[in-house]
């Protein structure tokens, strides 16, 4: 068996948390390879809205296992607000939720250094979501972070207050900001005790003997591919990869476990925070995609930067995850549009091109439209055949654009607005 892989193909914000859940039934486990609490996956069903932050999206389909991977990054206090809310709904994720030793803790003065250094950025700011994510990666990468399973072991106050001492040395290069460091502590120290109610596994013995034992596994992406630490529109970027390359870092297995990769997408395109964004309206029109999908922020409520749909962009996280089908979401978004327009390539230094400079942030890009014919009416369809011609139209395009099967093309933001048009998966 192998690994199926799903992962947004722009900034984030692609609605991947409902297409996540839709898939779950056709898997045993679904895995969290990468990011935080920074990460919101949106799902709707039943009249009510649910976010989560750590846990996987799967959580909510019974009998399916679900496992935060060792490329996660853990802030205790959000994961316990997120258990005590499945508690609240009823729903049983004992014994279906494992998180993996090897996943670094988010500590309270992680948080104090992105609010401090993000805020001393001025008009410089990452854009960054002030969850502490940036920070203990570095650690990470430094080699003095903290685990899951360093909680169970007899020198972890020890090692807690080594870190959190380097921190506090470290936030006075920084302008005082207004950060209750005790308070936080107090919160932090009582969620590790919802934190180790979770069984904890060996997250690459376990997923690579699941493997071999035949388990349908999932990798559940967060962020977008534009995000990602190493071909994201850096400085811009989260601290993680994001692509598909992360799966195997993130859960610890090799290149030739990976199976399926679906790539998800929205019909038009949107980013939270600072950073280049080459088809950015900034306009009525802009707005209206704004007012119309509901573009604010799952984690941090911020309104999100819309635009149009960027083909030289997806063309290059296409290339980047391997994709091998699409899934199209928030289409019903343009349902009142007279006109839709898509970005085929950009023009700078005199030429045209479809590929991406290696550097956004410095160099000044003007997208080459082309134009299509909106539909201007709702799209509460069961079948794909059933979509208004112009709907098809555009989709068809943007798959002969893409050179890749859209298989399912999402309408509305319930669980059961989805379109199935040609599902391929290794289930």
């Amino acid at each position: 068996m192998t690994i199926d892989v799903l992962l947004g193909l722009q900034w984030g914000d692609e609605g991947k948390g409902k297409i996540v859940d839709y898939l779950a039934t056709g898997y045993d486990i679904v895995a969290r390879f990468q990011g935080g609490p920074n990460a919101g996956h949106t799902l709707k069903f039943d009249g009510k809205k649910y976010v989560l932050h750590t846990i996987p999206s799967g959580i909510f389909r019974q009998g399916l296992l679900n496992l935060i991977g060792n490329g996660v990054v853990i802030d205790p206090i959000t994961l316990a607000k997120e258990i005590r809310f499945l508690q609240d709904a009823d729903v049983d994720y004992q014994k279906r939720l494992l998180v993996a030793r090897k996943a670094h803790l988010i500590l309270p003065t992680h948080r104090l250094l992105d609010v401090a250094s993000e805020n001393a950025k001025g008009k410089a700011k990452i854009g960054s979501t002030l969850k502490g994510i940036g920070p203990t990666y570095m650690d990470k990468t430094g080699r003095n972070g903290l685990r899951v399973g360093d909680i169970s072991r007899s020198n972890f106050m020890e090692r807690y207050e080594a870190l959190k001492a380097k921190h506090l040395t470290l936030v006075t290069l920084y302008p005082e900001v207004d950060f209750n460091l005790e308070a936080e502590e107090e919160k932090w120290f009582a969620s590790l005790d919802i934190l180790r109610s979770i069984p904890q596994v060996d997250c690459e013995y376990y997923i690579n003997e699941a493997l071999q034992q035949g388990k349908r596994i999932l990798a559940e992406g967060a962020q977008g591919s534009m995000l990602d630490i190493d071909f994201g529109t850096y400085p811009y970027v989260t601290s993680s990869n994001t692509i598909t390359a992360g799966v195997c870092t993130g859960l610890g297995v090799a290149p030739h476990c990976i199976g399926q990769v679906i790539g998800i997408t929205k019909a038009y395109c949107t980013r939270v925070g600072s950073g280049p964004f080459p088809t950015e309206l900034d306009d009525e029109t802009g707005e209206f995609l704004r007012q119309e999908g509901g573009e604010f922020g799952a984690t941090t409520g911020r309104p999100r930067r819309c635009g149009w749909l960027d083909i030289p962009q997806l063309k290059y996280t296409i290339l980047l995850n391997g994709v091998t089908q699409l899934v199209v979401t928030k289409i019903d978004v343009l349902n009142k549009m007279d006109t839709i327009q898509v970005a085929t390539g950009y023009r700078y230094n005199g030429a045209v091109t479809e590929q991406l400079p290696y550097d956004l942030v410095d160099f000044d890009l003007q997208p080459c439209y082309e134009s299509f014919p909106g539909w201007q009416q709702d799209l509460a369809y069961a079948d794909y055949e059933d979509l208004p011609s112009a709907t098809q139209a555009y989709l068809e395009a943007l798959e002969d654009k893409l050179n890749l099967p859209i298989t399912m093309v999402s309408v509305g933001p319930e669980r059961n607005q989805l379109i199935l048009k040609e599902v391929r998966a290794t289930v």
